[in-house]
């Protein structure tokens, strides 16, 4: 599903919003969330999952046509631990 799948399902299931308050507000929730990653801080969603930020450190890669080594910069990358909800929905029988 993209945002755009998402934002279309919630409006039809919400007859009594429009689609451009349903984008709205999914949008103001994305911005939080990124805010909350932006500022070191961590955004849980109970039954679904938690997003944090990971500190990746520099290293040495390898450029993989040539063979060169390459200096990686260190840099924040997302991550994302499911909840236990969620693993148990998606390993049911």
């Amino acid at each position: 599903m993209i945002k755009s799948e998402l934002i279309a399902r919630l409006a039809n299931e919400n007859p009594h919003l429009t689609q451009k308050d349903v984008e709205r507000v999914v949008g103001v929730i994305l911005e939080r969330m990124i805010g909350a990653l932006e500022s070191g801080g961590r955004v849980e969603l109970r039954g679904f999952g938690a997003l944090s930020v990971r500190s990746r450190p520099a290293r040495a890669g390898r450029n993989p046509r040539t063979g060169e080594t390459v200096d990686v910069r260190a840099k924040h990358v997302p991550f994302f631990k499911s909840g236990k909800e969620l693993r148990a929905r998606l390993n049911a029988e």
